[in-house]
Parts: C-alpha cells; sequence; structure tokens
C-alpha cells in the first residue's frame, strides 16, 4: 500500500473515531461530570455569543493539537495523521453545529439535503430536553435512521 493510502487511511479513522469519541463526550460528560459547563448550552440566552460550553473546543482540539505537533516533530508519522483526522472532525463539527444548526453566523440557514435536515432535526430532538437528563441523540454527523426518514417525507410534501 503507497505510503499516502496509509496516511489517508488513518486520518479517515481519526475522523470517523472522533463522532464515537464525540457521542461519548457528549452523553457521558457533557451531561454528566463536566454539566456545569454545558448547561447553558441548552439554557441559553439569545443575546450571549459565547457561553461555557464553548471551553470543549480547548478541551476537543488539545488532543488534536498535540498529535499534530508531536507527529510533525517525528517526521509526519502516525500521530500527524490522526492529529489532522480530529482536527478536521473539529471543523466539521464547528460548521455543522455551530454555523448549520445553532446559525451563530447567519449563512447556510436553507438547504434541501435530506441528510442536513435530519441532522438539525435530530438536534432540535436533543435540544428539547433541558436538564442533564433525559436527553437523546447525542452524536452529531450520525443520526437515527427515524430523522432521516422524517425529512424524506417533509421533502416529499
Amino acid at each position: 500500500m503507497p505510503h499516502w493510502t496509509l496516511n489517508l487511511l488513518i486520518t479517515l479513522a481519526a475522523f470517523v473515531a472522533m463522532e464515537c469519541v464525540a457521542w461519548l463526550a457528549h452523553k457521558y460528560l457533557m451531561h454528566g461530570l463536566l454539566w456545569s459547563l454545558h448547561h447553558d448550552h441548552h439554557q441559553r440566552d439569545d443575546g450571549d455569543f459565547f457561553e461555557k460550553n464553548d471551553y470543549f473546543f480547548a478541551i476537543f482540539a488539545t488532543p488534536g493539537i498535540a498529535c499534530l505537533w508531536l507527529g510533525l516533530d517525528a517526521g509526519f508519522n502516525h500521530l500527524f495523521w490522526i492529529g489532522l483526522g480530529i482536527t478536521i472532525y473539529g471543523f466539521t463539527y464547528f460548521l455543522v453545529h455551530d454555523v448549520f444548526i445553532h446559525q451563530r453566523f447567519r449563512v447556510f440557514r436553507n438547504t434541501d439535503s435530506v441528510y442536513l435536515k435530519a441532522i438539525r432535526r435530530a438536534h432540535k430532538m436533543h435540544h428539547k430536553h433541558l436538564g442533564k437528563h433525559g436527553g437523546e441523540c447525542f452524536g452529531m454527523l450520525w443520526v437515527p435512521l427515524k430523522y432521516f426518514r422524517e425529512a424524506q417525507k417533509a421533502g416529499a410534501r
């Protein structure tokens, strides 16, 4: 296997693994031990641009930056490509969650994409629960099929 293919596979594997890490962290840390940082995301004042929940950006960026740094220092070894996958996931998360879903920047407001509508609907269902417990849909890019079906039905009308 060519060297670039292995690096691409490592990057993609890290990206996919981050969706699993994000789901676990969201369900068990953000809605658990670290609820004090996440609660304002569910009970947010519309006038506040920043919230305590934004600290998670630094928390999740740290492993990616560390892997990029260490991998670069070691001559672009596997850690660099893992860090790249983590970083690309973080950027994707920012675009989907903060820009598209929560409209922190007023772009990408409308879509005909079934996939994007399903993601937006699942996240809306997640925010239906204002408290620490009882939530659903903790993932970001992979959501239950029922939201895809709802989006398809809505598009067929």
